[in-house]
């Protein structure tokens, strides 16, 4: 009998000890470990990518789109578009969360609809027509032709921060005329925020929407 009390106390010890030693490894060293490996190569995508202004405020993140629209009138209208604005790809996506009511978040997500599906037609000609009445202005009439896809189409996961450099092009002059900027700084602004492909050769050329806006406000606060 005691030697068995003996045995069993022997391996609960053993099983104790084993237990402290593997929490202090991955629940402490492991995790610090990483943290500070990510601190030290990667800090500024470890801390979220943070997008800053001109005052050192964090604006947002730049992996993650945002919208940039007016306040919201009553009548349970969608808010319309700020065109003192770039403004980012649609981002139709899943829609709002229901379960956090307290933050009007955008699910991540496509609409998964097939392209010959009615309502998709019907929200991209609507989408199309919207960008070229909003981005026309008395010097510049834009041709439909000219609307490329992104402009219209949200991204596989609804949160893409970025635009094609066509559409940011398109957006030049009524960017321009909204904030009483001149047409070629408002164009070497747009180049300034224009990425290359990742690599050389990976993706498209793209221009991250926060950014720009955030430089954008920078020289109109001037």
């Amino acid at each position: 009998m005691n030697k068995s009390v003996t045995s069993t106390a022997r391996l609960l010890g053993a099983g104790l000890r084993a237990l402290l030693v593997l929490t202090v490894i991955c629940g402490v060293l492991y995790p610090l470990a990483v943290t500070g490996a990510a601190q030290g190569l990667f800090g500024d995508q470890a801390d979220g990518s943070e997008t800053t202004d001109a005052n050192g405020r964090v604006v947002g993140s730049s992996l993650i789109g945002q919208r940039y629209d007016l306040p919201a009138t009553g009548g349970g209208q969608a808010p319309a578009p700020d065109l003192r604005w770039f403004q980012p790809r649609p981002s139709d996506g899943l829609g709002s969360n229901s379960v956090n009511t307290r933050y009007a978040l955008i699910v991540s997500g496509a609409t998964n609809k097939a392209g010959d599906d009615a309502d998709l037609v019907e929200a991209v000609t609507a989408a199309k027509a919207a960008v070229v009445a909003d981005n026309s202005t008395a010097t510049r009439e834009v041709d439909p032709a000219d609307v490329p896809a992104d402009a219209v189409t949200s991204s596989g996961s609804g949160l893409d921060p970025h635009i094609s450099p066509a559409y940011a092009d398109l957006q030049v002059h009524r960017v321009a005329e909204r904030n009483r900027l001149d047409v070629p700084r408002v164009e070497r602004l747009v180049k300034e925020h224009t990425e290359g492909r990742t690599l050389g050769f990976l993706g498209e050329p793209r221009v991250n929407v926060l950014e720009l806006n955030t430089a954008l406000k920078a020289l109109t606060d001037r």
